[in-house]
């Protein structure tokens, strides 16, 4: 069993039996992923075809996710940024692959459109399918994708088409829950154990995953160390530190 901090929610608390699923960071690595995080964050572009993208000399970490699921949210919390990444009210609004160079390069991170936007035509819902699916399968310095799903919703019929994809291409990723705040806390350990039983089928799946609300802030710090100590192991010590 990881050591586990309990997650505290308002005044409940999630117990502690779920802490092997999720990701335990130590407070060196906490201060890691706070210090990473601290650098200016730049929209660098944002592109609709593959012919324009930016070159593949830094890793990037794609955030993927149905529309609205909170990808943009995510992105402005842990870049310590209140816009950095737009956020629309109207869901279907990210319509091509946006690019975030944090600090100088070290990383880019890239919020992909939304998948299956029901109120989208189904040429564009084609077409955005077509270019997350080409970026996903193609791009060689693409490290993971953090696939963010709803805790309202769980793994919906969307999420797991996309998910058999990934798996199906051995493309990595992780589980990253949203909203979290949005839902009870006597149902978060059913969710976790409902997600992990599904993940299990997914060998491209990791096996760890994270809580996250970016309205609370729930679970940012210990998303930034995840990243932050991940990429320990692809870039130099001074990218990191």
């Amino acid at each position: 069993m990881v050591n586990y901090e309990p997650i505290k929610q308002g005044k409940k608390i999630i117990e502690d039996d779920i802490s092997s699923l999720l990701f335990q960071p130590s407070k060196t690595e906490i201060n890691l992923g706070k210090k990473f995080f601290s650098r200016e964050v730049t929209f660098i572009c944002g592109m609709q075809n593959l012919e324009s993208l930016p070159n593949e000399s830094l890793p990037e970490i794609a955030f993927a996710g149905r529309s609205n699921v909170g990808k943009s949210s995510l992105i402005n919390s842990i870049t310590n940024r209140k816009n950095i990444a737009r956020i629309s009210q109207n869901p279907g609004r990210t319509q091509q692959i946006n690019f975030f160079d944090v600090g100088t390069d070290n990383l880019r991170l890239v919020d992909l459109p939304g998948f299956g936007y029901a109120k989208s035509s189904k040429k564009s819902i084609r077409e955005w399918t077509k270019l997350i699916y080409s970026y996903l399968s193609t791009r060689v310095n693409l490290k993971r994708v953090l696939f963010l799903l709803d805790s309202r919703r769980g793994i919906t019929q969307i999420d797991r088409k996309n998910m058999n994809f990934l798996n199906d291409n051995a493309i990595s990723y992780q589980i990253i829950l949203t909203k979290i705040d949005k839902i009870k806390s006597s149902q978060i350990k059913k969710l976790l154990f409902e997600i992990n039983r599904d993940c299990s089928k997914y060998p491209a799946a990791h096996p760890v995953m994270h809580l996250t609300s970016s309205y609370k802030k729930i679970g940012i710090e210990k998303l930034q160390a995840d990243i932050a100590t991940f990429l320990s192991y692809n870039l130099p010590n001074d990218k990191i530190e």
